[in-house]
């Protein structure tokens, strides 16, 4: 026990170092005590350790685990109540005894106590001490002090960020922790790197990413693609400097968040490649027979040369150096008239331009002009690679330098030229952090106006999106002037791309102004309680009133000066109030040793004020003083301005600027409000305009539609009419001719049955007998085939005849036409020459002269001998010849048989017509 009380009596300090470990443990538990209890940082219980730092480095790396315990907790609460100055001369001797025995131990408590403590180092300070301090660590050939390494970094970036931490430290030494045999240590590799991600993106992995193995690349891109949808990340940790700048602008803040119409928070820089990446000599690298293959006259050649610059120029980050010769190369490269030369040198200008950036500005006029002639390439990816290098020209100049080149391409001849610089002109106002200059946006507007009026519908949807953009960044009110002389279906498609351009430069409205700038609102006073003055309705008074202010009784120095200096609009209230002070018991004896030099009285007091009763009607005579001017007053009063007349009271100056300023901010607030309501509903109801003519235009259009299909329907129902009308014609003509097939067919039976009739009698029978036919003729007649054929012809003619008068064409057939062969028929169809009437009257010559003439057409051509001498041969009564007799048969025959085949094809295609008709 005696010895316990020896232990308590010694300093702090010494017990600090014991070599009992109890009596350390008891120490680190007193110190983290006093330290909570101290009133701040500048308490005398922190001075020991200020002092002497080296007394964290035993508390951090204590042998015993359950001291370390302990003093790596007072270390926390040291460097959490303690100051800036502690934490720095600490800082070197503790962060590496924690990351050697305090990341790595066995105790939950004593690991979140390392961590914490390492947290605290850099919330004190900065981040690059502690993060130098722990790279070592990652070399150790223990796995589990390199894994709790890469366990605290990970920490240490995800509270405070690649912002505050710099992470090109750790990049560079991250594909050497990727390669350990540990597969711990692989996965807390893992984990910082998808922290990275989470912090950079894509513009880490140029730093290691080629170091690793595809399998690692897989597993990350895996990891990668879960933190892809998390958004931007923001600092959970503030460091004390940036605690402090929060507390002491609380107000600015909130003001920067109302001036935000958008309601978006201003976007934290980009961390890319080049932010990370170390500069890189090319210059030197660049092929020396560059200059002489990109002048070769075979395209192949020229290519080669750029690819081989392209190898060389693309890094992340290129150090400054002379490219004149090289830019001037890739500018004459942008009208070859190989497309694969000019897509490589725009992309060859592309990396350059991101490598150098700033440093590039200087050679934006030697390509930017090029390129731009060069937009008249149909070719999309031709036209991709040109855009993506003047996007890359533009961010390292502004769009005050390359406003000229492109407001003179906007007006170029070759539409795909004006449509390239119109949509360059928008990339170029969405990513601009510098909103333009009134002029500049005067020069931005006229251009785009021009555009509106284009033929091409994609020229006048840029020019309104130009305008949008425009809008978007000075606002309506701004752009109200610039919109003037535009129909309203124009400013409408101009307010509907304001409502979805994307910008990052916002002209933010400037703050309110002072109170002096405006005259206060006719309905100002009525907030406060007492009678309001005429003078309140009136507008700032002259000078020479506010000269008379001071003369009242006031005690007080300060009064005369201030009215002289001018107050900011004085109205009656500052004179109504000094008698409601004097109306009260008690607060005349305390206004005397009120201090003159007071700058107001206290916020209670006039609130007070506001509350007292109105003021007594002989206050009124006081009021006349003011409105009397220098000539009402008495001269003897200024004379004697320390003895007062009445209890004194503040004065109205310091009772209007403390109170009344505040209505005069919340009228003036209220105001603006009311303009924007007013300006809004202005703008609804131009839409709702807009949407009525709009609506209009279609209904015109629906009844125009409505027209012309009710005329449409109309010449329907009239063809519908004229092809039924159509129809029955048809069905008439159909029958027609059905009744005509009829009677063919009727005709033809009848012919055959006569055929038949006719073949069947003899020479003796009572129609033919020898008394009226000559033996030539009874020979001829006994012979079938003569009048079958006379038969067939004369149905053959008839068939002809009869569809010639359908068809329409009903002209008789002069006998100076018809064959030979129809002759004879046309006789007999006539009834004057049948079979049977000709034969009845044969008997002379000339019957057997006309029968033989008939049927024997094809005689020779001295048929008339022949004749003759048959009809010798007849008188005599010798016979016929034969060849007479057996010729005109075998040929009236054959003509037969070709008319009644010819008859029955006519009588099937008349069938098939009669067929189609129907259907």
């Amino acid at each position: 026990m005696a010895e316990e009380e020896d232990f308590s009596a010694l300093p702090l300090t010494d017990r600090w170092v014991h070599k009992n470990w109890k009596v350390r443990k008891q120490a680190y538990e007193e110190a983290a005590a006093l330290f909570e209890k101290s009133p701040d940082e500048y308490d005398p219980v922190f001075r020991p350790f200020i002092q002497d730092s080296g007394l964290w480095k035993s508390a951090a790396a204590d042998s015993n685990v359950a001291a370390q315990q302990d003093g790596l907790s007072a270390l926390c609460a040291f460097l959490k109540f303690g100051g800036r100055e502690g934490a720095v001369r600490a800082r070197q001797h503790a962060v590496t005894p924690i990351t050697e025995k305090g990341l790595s131990s066995t105790r939950a408590a004593t690991k979140a106590s390392s961590i914490e403590a390492l947290l605290l180092f850099i919330e004190l300070d900065v981040a690059a001490p502690v993060i130098e301090d722990i790279l070592p660590t990652l070399s150790n050939k223990q796995p589990k002090l390199v894994a709790a390494s890469l366990a605290a970094l990970t920490q240490i970036f995800h509270n405070y960020g690649c912002k505050v931490a710099d992470p090109k430290p750790v990049l560079k030494v991250l594909p050497k922790v990727f390669g350990h045999a540990d597969k711990n240590v692989r996965a807390e590799a893992t984990n910082l790197a998808v922290e990275f991600y989470r912090w950079l993106r894509e513009a880490m992995k140029p730093m290691f990413w080629g170091d690793l193995k595809p399998t690692q690349q897989a597993d990350l891109e895996a990891q990668f693609e879960k933190v892809k949808a998390e958004g931007v990340p923001k600092q959970e940790r503030l460091l004390r400097s940036q605690q402090a700048a929060k507390e002491r602008a609380p107000a600015a803040g909130a003001a920067e968040e109302e001036y935000d119409e958008g309601g978006d928070a201003e976007e934290p820089a980009e961390i890319d490649a080049f932010d990370l990446a170390e500069p890189q000599d090319v210059a030197s690298k660049i092929p020396k027979d560059f200059f002489d293959n990109i002048a070769s006259t075979k395209w192949k050649e020229r290519k080669e040369a750029l690819e081989a610059l392209y190898a060389v120029v693309n890094v992340p980050r290129i150090k400054d150096g002379d490219f004149n010769d090289v830019n001037r190369v890739l500018a004459k490269c942008m009208k070859d008239a190989n497309v694969a030369v000019v897509t490589q040198a725009a992309q060859c200008i592309e990396l350059l331009a991101k490598g150098l950036r700033k440093s590039y500005a200087k050679h934006r006029p030697t390509v930017m002009q090029p390129i731009m002639e060069r937009l008249k390439e149909k070719k999309q990816t031709v036209a991709d690679a040109l855009g993506a290098a003047l996007d890359a020209v533009f961010t390292t100049t502004s769009l005050t330098e390359c406003l000229e080149d492109i407001t003179t391409f906007l007006v170029n001849k070759n539409p795909a030229v004006k449509e390239g610089t119109m949509k360059f002109l928008l990339r170029c106002l969405r990513t601009t952090r510098d909103v333009p200059s009134k002029p500049e946006i005067a020069t931005i507007v006229e251009s785009a106006k021009k555009l509106l009026s284009e033929s091409s519908e994609v020229l006048r949807s840029g020019g309104a999106e130009i305008l949008g953009t425009i809008m978007k960044m000075i606002g309506e009110r701004g752009m109200g002037p610039h919109l003037e002389g535009l129909d309203d279906l124009r400013k409408v498609k101009i307010k509907e791309f304001c409502e979805t351009a994307e910008v990052r430069a916002k002209e933010k409205p400037k703050p309110p102004p002072a109170p002096v700038a405006r005259a206060p609102p006719p309905s100002q006073p009525k907030k406060v309680g007492t009678k309001k003055a005429p003078a309140a309705k009136k507008p700032p008074p002259p000078p020479s009133q506010y000269a008379q202010q001071p003369l009242a009784p006031q005690p007080t120095s300060r009064a005369a000066p201030e009215g002289k200096i001018g107050m900011p609009k004085p109205t009656g209230l500052g004179g109504l109030k000094a008698p409601q002070k004097r109306t009260l018991p008690g607060l005349g004896a305390a206004s005397p040793r009120r201090p003159a030099a007071a700058p107001s009285p206290p916020l209670e007091e006039e609130e007070e004020e506001e509350e007292l009763p109105p003021t007594p009607a002989k206050v009124a005579p006081r009021l006349g003083l003011g409105r009397g001017g220098l000539a009402g007053r008495s001269l003897a009063k200024p004379a004697a301005p320390s003895q007062p007349v009445a209890p004194p009271s503040p004065t109205p100056y310091s009772n209007f600027s403390h109170t009344d300023r505040a209505e005069l901010e919340e009228l003036r607030s209220a105001n603006e409000r009311l303009l924007k309501q007013l300006d809004d509903a202005r703008h609804d109801r131009s839409k709702l305009h807009s949407e009525i003519q709009e609506l209009k235009n279609q209904n015109a259009g629906l009844i125009e539609d409505h027209t012309r299909d009710v005329l449409s329907i109309k010449a329907k129902e009239t063809q519908l009419v004229r092809a039924r009308s159509d129809a029955e014609a048809a069905e008439q003509t159909n029958e027609r001719l059905q009744r005509e097939l009829d009677r063919l067919k009727r005709a033809l039976s009848k012919a055959e049955a006569s055929s038949a009739s006719v073949r069947s009698p003899s020479p003796s029978s009572p129609l033919l007998g020898h008394r009226t036919m000559s033996p030539h003729q009874q020979d001829i007649y006994r012979d079938g085939d003569h009048y079958s054929g006379s038969n067939f012809n004369r149905r053959s003619f008839a068939s002809t005849r009869s569809e010639e008068k359908e068809n329409g064409d009903n002209v008789p057939y002069p006998h100076t036409k018809l064959s030979p062969a129809l002759r004879y028929t046309g006789s007999a169809a006539s009834g004057r020459g049948s079979p049977a009437r000709g034969f009845r009257y044969m008997g002379d010559d000339t019957a057997s002269d006309n029968a033989v003439g008939g049927i024997g057409h094809n005689a020779p051509s001295d048929g008339v001998s022949s004749r003759a001498d048959s009809r010798a041969g007849a008188r005599q009564g010798d016979a016929p010849p034969s060849g007479i007799s057996t010729g005109n048969g075998v040929e009236s025959w054959k003509r037969a048989a070709e008319v009644t085949s010819q008859l029955k094809a006519r009588i099937e295609m008349m069938k098939a017509k009669q067929g189609m008709s129907r259907n």
